[in-house]
C-alpha cells in the first residue's frame, strides 16, 4: 500500500452545462486516479447534501485534504472513506459535501488501482462471473423533471434482458433509441432531447407507451432476443396533498399501486423505479407482494443508496431492488454496504447514473466489482456512451483472463 501524497480539486462542467466537483489524487509512489461527481435534477428529500461546488471545494481542501495527504493509505478504500466522513463530521456530508465526498472517494480508489497495474472492478473486488454482466437499462423517453412539456412519467427504459453479451445489449439499446425518433416521425411528433439524451416530445404517457413497446418489439426481432421495458415513475415529483398528479387526472396512493400493477400486467414491464412516494412503505411494499415476482420494484427516492433507509424497506418488505448511486450517499465504501445489504435480503441492487453526469466510468466498474445485474447509463450522449464503452472493455479484457 501506499500513503497518498496529494490531493487536487477543481471545478469541470457536468452534462448540463453546470459546475461540478473533480479529483485528483496522487500517491506516494506515482500512482494516480481523477474523478468527477454527477449531480441529480430529481433528487431524494434524504439523500447526502450536494453542496455548491465551489463551497464544496474550499471545504473539503480545508477539513478532508490534510487529514488524507500523507496520512491514509489509498490501498485501504474504508479507511480513505472512513476519514472522509470524519472530516466532515455530519450524517449527510452537508460541511464538506457530498460532492467532494465521492470525486476524492472515487479518485482513491483509481489511484490504488493504478498502484497495482490492475482495472478498477478487479481492485474494487469482482470480475465477470460465466456469462453474467450487468444488463444496461437505457432512458429513450423522458419527461419529468428531465424534461419540459413532455410525460408525466420521467423515464422509459429500454431492458435488453435477452442480450447474450454487453456489446449486444449496448447496441440494442441505441437502436431502441433510434427507431423511437423514426416512430415519433411518423407520427409527426417532434422532440428534442432531455438531460440523459432521451427523446422528450410532446406526448402523453399513453402514447409514449405505445411508442415503447412498438419500438422494443421491432428492435427485439431485428437483434434475435428478449428486449422488454422499464419506467422510472419518479413518483414523489408528482404527489403532493395526499395524491399523485397527472396531466388532467389526479390518483389516490391506493389508485397509484393499482395503475401500477395494472401497467406491469399489460405492458410486461421489466423494471419499475419509484412508483410511490418516497415515504411510502407501506405502498411499495403492497405493490411489491403484487407484482415482485415478475418485476423489479426499485427504491431510488425511497431507499438514497442508505442502509438505514433500507433496512426499514426490508423489514416490510418494501420493493425488491435498490438503486445504488455513490453520489447520493458520498463514498464508495457506503455504496458497497447497500449492495450488500441488499444482496443478503434478496435485493437487487441496480447501480445508476445521475442526470448531470461527466465522461467518468466508475459507475461501470462498480457495477462489474458487485455483479449487479443492472446498470443505469442511459443510451446516447459522450457522458452516458463512456460508461457503456466502458463496460463493452471490461467484458472483453475479462473474457481474455
Amino acid at each position: 500500500m501506499t500513503l497518498v501524497e496529494s490531493v487536487r480539486l477543481r471545478q469541470v462542467l457536468d452534462s448540463r452545462g453546470n459546475a461540478t466537483v473533480e479529483a485528483d489524487v496522487v500517491t506516494q509512489s506515482g500512482g494516480f486516479g481523477r474523478a468527477a461527481a454527477p449531480s441529480g435534477a430529481s433528487t431524494g428529500e434524504y439523500e447526502a447534501i450536494e453542496l455548491e461546488p465551489g463551497e464544496a471545494i474550499a471545504a473539503a481542501r480545508e477539513y478532508a485534504v490534510p487529514r488524507l495527504e500523507g496520512k491514509v493509505y489509498v490501498g485501504d478504500q474504508r479507511d480513505v472513506d472512513r476519514t472522509l466522513r470524519a472530516a466532515d463530521g455530519t450524517d449527510d456530508f452537508s460541511e464538506i459535501g457530498a460532492n467532494s465526498a465521492v470525486a476524492i472517494s472515487m479518485a482513491a480508489a483509481k489511484a490504488a488501482a493504478d498502484v497495482l497495474g490492475a482495472p478498477l472492478y478487479q481492485h474494487l473486488g469482482g470480475a465477470f462471473r460465466g456469462d453474467d454482466f450487468p444488463v444496461p437499462l437505457g432512458n429513450v423517453i423522458g419527461g419529468g423533471e428531465h424534461a419540459a412539456d413532455a410525460t408525466d412519467i420521467q423515464e422509459f427504459l429500454v431492458a435488453p434482458v435477452g442480450a447474450p453479451n454487453v456489446q449486444d445489449a449496448v447496441f440494442a439499446n441505441a437502436a431502441v433509441h433510434h427507431e423511437v425518433a423514426d416512430l415519433l416521425d411518423e407520427r409527426g411528433v417532434p422532440a428534442g432531447k432531455g438531460d440523459e439524451g432521451a427523446w422528450a416530445p410532446s406526448i402523453d404517457d399513453a402514447d409514449a407507451f405505445d411508442v415503447m413497446e412498438e419500438a422494443v418489439a421491432a428492435v427485439s426481432e431485428e437483434f434475435g432476443f428478449d428486449i422488454r421495458f422499464g419506467l422510472d415513475v419518479a413518483a414523489a415529483e408528482l404527489y403532493e396533498d395526499g395524491e399523485y398528479h397527472y396531466d388532467g387526472e389526479t390518483r389516490t396512493p391506493e389508485e397509484q399501486v393499482d395503475y401500477v400493477a395494472d401497467l406491469v400486467e399489460e405492458y410486461d414491464l421489466a423494471y419499475v423505479e419509484d412508483p410511490l412516494d418516497e415515504d411510502d412503505y407501506e405502498g411499495f411494499a403492497e405493490l411489491t407482494e403484487r407484482v415482485g415476482d415478475r418485476t423489479l420494484i426499485c427504491g431510488d427516492d425511497l431507499f438514497v443508496t442508505n442502509t438505514d433507509r433500507l433496512a426499514d424497506g426490508i423489514d416490510v418488505g418494501a420493493g425488491n431492488s435498490i438503486l445504488v448511486k455513490p453520489n447520493q450517499i458520498g463514498t464508495l465504501s457506503d455504496a458497497f454496504d447497500a449492495v450488500e445489504l441488499a444482496v443478503r435480503n434478496g435485493y437487487d441492487p441496480v447501480i445508476s447514473h445521475r442526470s448531470g453526469e461527466t465522461e467518468d466510468t466508475t459507475i461501470a466498474h462498480l457495477a462489474v466489482a458487485t455483479d449487479a445485474p443492472f446498470i443505469k447509463t442511459g443510451a446516447v450522449g459522450g457522458e452516458r456512451t463512456a460508461k457503456l464503452n466502458e463496460l463493452v472493455r471490461i467484458e472483453q479484457n475479462a473474457s481474455r483472463l
